[in-house]
């Protein structure tokens, strides 16, 4: 059913909201190919057919502002799109059939109260550097995006900036893209110190808790609710033209131990940020599974609109090297 649903808001919103002056949109389109050493052919995702990111995609990005005689008291989000998915069994990996498949991004309703910032819909969860860094569009993938906790979330939160830094809960149904109701939940919270645009550098520290389902994309791996109780830490440095970000958790993910740590420093070139390359380092310990990755990735603005990124990767597990082009296009309508 809310397949159904994601078709015809895909379908409906622009054409009905572009009407309004209150409101901003956008149009995304993507262009993902690559190379894997492993599989030995050309793939069209960045990580894994299933994963919901990155794919070659047509979408669009809405923001409405919604306002009052005291001014905005609230912002309704949603971003969806069309992607191209490798449609395959486990087992059939040189499968080369294909399928559309809506997905929706941000889904959520913003309201401002006399306190904290509440949220509705489909949203960060409040936990880890993916709680506030937004890198849906990039190849280099943080810890929420490798499958560890959940870059967005059907559920509530809640957050508030303060003079030293800010804070953030939520409550969600701990699924990720899908929306399923079986007994799964995950809570998580967030306080953190520095303001970024202000001190140039972040810290924050995380705790989730709940019973989660194991999916990929909207790909259900497991129907039983696993434990999950996980602390992290994360670190974001910003100087001159240098950015540093680290991301570390540990505890038990999917009801196995867990531990999970990545950097990424980026060196911008450009006083704009135009052209830059970065380089992350990225080891996990899932179980009795270890894998260790090392990516580089160079991103260059093209045009306002246009960014191209090369990005090369090499994981140990699978001792699997890849090659990705990416072309990103988002502009105002």
């Amino acid at each position: 059913m809310y397949r159904i649903l994601i078709i015809y808001l895909l379908l409906s919103l622009p054409a009905v909201t572009a009407q309004g002056a209150d409101h901003l949109l956008y149009f995304e389109a993507q262009g993902v190919a690559g190379y894997s050493s492993a599989l030995k052919k050309t793939i069209f995702y960045s990580m894994n057919p299933d994963a919901e990111m990155q794919k070659p995609s047509l979408g669009f990005d809405y923001l409405k502002r919604f306002s009052g005689e005291t001014g905005d008291w609230g912002t309704l989000a949603f971003q969806g799109r069309l992607a191209l998915t490798e449609d395959r069994d486990d087992e059939e990996l040189a499968s080369n059939s294909y399928q559309l498949e809506p997905q929706v991004y941000n889904a959520y309703i913003k309201i401002k109260t006399r306190g904290p910032y509440v949220w509705v819909g489909h949203n960060r969860p409040a936990f880890g550097l993916a709680s506030y860094f937004d890198s849906h569009g990039l190849l280099l993938r943080t810890l929420a995006i490798q499958g560890f906790g959940y870059d967005r979330d059907w559920g509530a939160g809640l957050y508030k900036d303060f003079s030293w830094g800010d804070f953030s809960a939520s409550a969600t149904t701990g699924t990720g893209m899908p929306i399923e109701t079986k007994g799964n939940y995950m809570t998580a919270m967030r306080a953190s110190y520095g303001v970024q645009s202000q001190d140039n550098f972040n810290l924050g520290f995380s705790l989730a808790h709940g019973s989660t389902l194991d999916t990929m994309g909207y790909k259900l791996r497991d129907p039983e609710p696993l434990a999950m109780q996980l602390a992290a830490v994360d670190l974001t440095i910003l100087r001159d033209n240098l950015e540093h970000r680290f991301d570390v958790l540990a505890g038990r993910w999917l009801d196995k131990d867990t531990y999970a740590l990545f950097y990424r420093f980026g060196v911008n070139f450009d006083p704009e940020g135009r052209l830059k390359i970065e380089a992350q380092p990225t080891y996990w310990k899932f179980g009795e599974e270890k894998d260790y990755q090392l990516a580089l990735c160079l991103s260059s603005q093209a045009t306002s609109n246009l960014t191209v990124r090369t990005e090369y990767i090499y994981d140990q597990l699978t001792d699997d090297h890849r090659i990705y082009l990416q072309l990103y296009y988002y502009r105002p309508l």
